[in-house]
């Protein structure tokens, strides 16, 4: 067993940099969606994060390519499909921020089929949660700058197919040792297709085509920033901290990530929630808290 590391500089910088990449993410979201379709901006981010790098990154070794094409269908496709379409439809970068950390409860459902134990702590967080989540949307609008009830379901489903690819990847290392650049990679390569598939099916070819010929510098940032930051070097920076580090030291400094979120959606987007749903949100970040709660002297699991 290797002995225990503490957080380095270099660690702390690590996961403040994960926290503001993904905080962002929300808005950068909203801005590239003003010029691009859903489904466009998802076949770009993931053209933009695995075509340039299935060239020269081998497919994941000794991993059946059911968990690679499982995980790109859903982290890519049904995540940020659902997500993307949620954000277009009225749904608000800041409370997105929010409702996307209720993955974390959709992932406890599944805990008895991957044969692992859930602590009393984390039901709890999950029942004082959803509360929240209730609470939040109780307060949706059709007005401007308002979350709408359509973008507040998209979001939710968005949120359990990011569970749904957490399970996905937690049965690959229950069984397989692989690395996850590599299957960041060519997860992301999977789900290309279906997006441009979806793109034409919903927009048009004649649509796309005037898209990507339009295309201009703050889409081709939005997409830049998605793909190579939010997704290939975030994704990178948290994978090291658990590899690093046990899981429980780890895992609360997602609970920065709405906080990080509502912040640049009310400044940079000029967004306004309202008291029903600051409240709505204060309960979810508490359910969170709770499920991260663990007796004094009581060590997390460590991730290999």
């Amino acid at each position: 067993m290797s002995a225990r590391l503490h957080f380095s500089r270099a660690d702390w910088a690590r996961a403040i940099a994960v926290v503001v990449i993904w905080g962002l993410n929300f808005v950068v979201m909203k801005l590239g969606l003003k010029d691009l379709s859903p489904m466009l901006l998802g076949a770009l981010r993931f053209s933009a994060a695995s075509l340039p790098f299935l060239l020269f990154v081998r497919p994941p070794r000794g991993l059946p390519w059911r968990f690679t094409l499982g995980y790109g269908l859903a982290q890519g496709v049904g995540q940020f499909g659902l997500l993307f379409l949620g954000l277009r439809l009225g749904m608000t970068a800041s409370m997105a921020s929010v409702v996307m950390q209720i993955q974390v409860f959709f992932t406890l459902a599944a805990a008895p089929w991957l044969k692992e134990r859930v602590r009393p702590a984390q039901w709890l967080g999950l029942a004082v949660a959803m509360a929240g989540l209730l609470l939040i949307a109780t307060s949706h609008g059709e007005g401007p700058g308002q979350m709408t009830l359509i973008g507040f379901i998209l979001t939710t489903g968005a949120s359990a197919m990011w569970a749904a690819s957490n399970v996905i990847a937690r049965r690959a290392s229950q069984s397989y040792v692989y690395e996850p650049f590599p299957f960041i990679v060519w997860s992301g390569g999977v789900a290309i297709a279906p997006f441009f598939a979806l793109a034409i099916w919903l927009d048009g070819t004649a649509t796309v085509a005037d898209q990507l010929r339009a295309l201009n510098l703050a889409s081709l940032g939005a997409v830049l920033y998605l793909a190579l930051l939010a997704t290939l070097l975030a994704y990178s920076l948290w994978t090291r901290l658990l590899q690093r580090h046990p899981a429980g030291e780890v895992a609360p400094f997602a609970l920065m990530v709405p906080v990080v979120g509502l912040w640049a959606g009310v400044v940079l987007l000029g967004e306004q929630p309202s008291a029903v749903q600051w409240l709505g949100t204060a309960v979810v970040l508490a359910g969170l808290v709770v499920n991260q709660w663990r007796p004094i002297g009581r060590p997390a699991a460590s991730v290999r």
